[in-house]
Formats: structure tokens, sequence, C-alpha cells
């Protein structure tokens, strides 16, 4: 693995690695040459204007989308040396507008554990109630049907969904948009938790507020637009 992949400060193995980066639509190049490292324990923020690709950058680290140019490494070995299933259930993007099957919300949160991958893991509905009862939710909102959810609270379920998973990275991309002010603080501290649980957990966030990116991140990335 390059040099370049080790932390120069001390020593440690980013848990993702990006290394000349590039994607292209329609012959057109989004960005090209990326290059950035996210170490255990940190929370990077990727900023930039509209329409600079950083969904599009979130989508390519979860593996969702072709890299086109360059590499992605992930705790020191190349994307390509991971089974697709594995990788994905370490590294989990949270879309926007979450994607929710028919059904409650514990049909959605329990029907994770039927792919392959979650076998070894089960539902603990005591963890879950604990999350909802930290993100002010109780018992019954288990039972609300998906089709019923507002925006808000599709991404509360695609969140508790992610997390209980116990991934090693998160991809956050704009989380909170569609919730009210206390819910954005209390999944911030959320996330808080679920690093402490683990300090080599790291997190990569979009956000449209500035004041959420100073408040949840260490360090920023920011996307020029070519």
């Amino acid at each position: 693995m390059p040099s370049n992949y080790l932390s120069q400060q001390s020593g440690i193995t980013p848990l993702l690695a990006v290394q000349a980066l590039g994607r292209q639509i329609q012959n057109r190049w989004i960005w090209k040459n990326l290059q950035f490292d996210l170490y255990p324990g940190e929370n990077l923020a990727i900023t930039g204007a509209s329409g600079s690709g950083k969904s599009l950058l979130l989508r390519s680290l979860a593996n969702l989308d072709p890299i086109q140019e360059g590499q992605l490494w992930f705790q020191g070995k190349v994307l390509s040396s991971y089974a697709e299933p594995y990788y994905r259930s370490q590294v989990i993007y949270l879309h926007q507008r979450p994607a929710l099957i028919e059904g409650s919300v514990e049909d959605n949160l329990r029907q994770v554990y039927r792919f392959n991958i979650h076998r070894h893991q089960s539902f603990d509905r005591d963890q879950i109630l604990a999350y909802l009862a930290a993100l002010g939710r109780d018992n019954s909102f288990l039972t609300r049907p998906s089709s019923a959810l507002s925006g808000g609270e599709a991404q509360i379920v695609a969140f508790i969904r992610a997390l209980q998973l116990s991934p090693q990275v998160l991809l956050l991309d704009e989380p909170t948009a569609s919730l009210d002010l206390e819910t954005v603080y209390a999944l911030e501290t959320l996330v808080q938790y679920w690093q402490k649980a683990d300090p080599n957990r790291a997190t990569v966030w979009t956000s449209h507020t500035l004041e959420q990116i100073h408040r949840v991140t260490q360090r920023q990335f920011n996307l020029q637009s070519l």
C-alpha cells in the first residue's frame, strides 16, 4: 500500500483512503483526482457548492456507484480485496430520501437480517427502543406503517436501521434535512454515543447548514466543481 496512506502524525492506517478518485457523467467530469483519508474516530465533512457532486462522492465511497478513475482503500486494503456485501455492511450510506419497504417500521428494521451478510446478527428490540427513546419516539413508532411516515420519520427509520448493524463507517448525506431542531440535536448525540461504543468508528457528513458541520465534524474536505 502506498506510504501516503499512513497518517504522517500518528502512523494509524486510515479506515478509508481515497486516491485520485474521479467521476464522470455523460462525458463530463464532475470531479477528478480527489485525495483524502478518513481515520478511526474521525468525523469528516464533505462540503461544496450545489451540483459539486457531494452525494455522488458518498455513493462512490459506499461502492454503490462504479469508481471510474482512481482507487479506494478500506482498512489498509484496496476495495477489490473485499466481497461487496461485506464492504457495504461496514460502510453504510444513508440517503437523503431513504427507501423503505411496505409494512411497519419494525418490518423495515427486521428486514435487513434476512440478508446472508447479517444473519450472524439478530434484531435487538431493547436496543431499538433505546434508540427511539433517544430520538423522542415511543414503542408505538414501531407499529407505524412506512407509507404513513413523514420524510423526517423515514430518515429516523433509515438511521436506526443502519445503526443497529454496527458498521465501521456511516456516510450521512444530509441525514437531518427533514427533522425538527430538537430531533436534529438528538440524532447528533446518538451518533456520538454510537462512536463512543467503538472508538474506531467514523462518519462522513454532508449538511445543508454550516452550523451543523461545525458541530459534528472536525475537518472539512471541499469539492471544487470542474
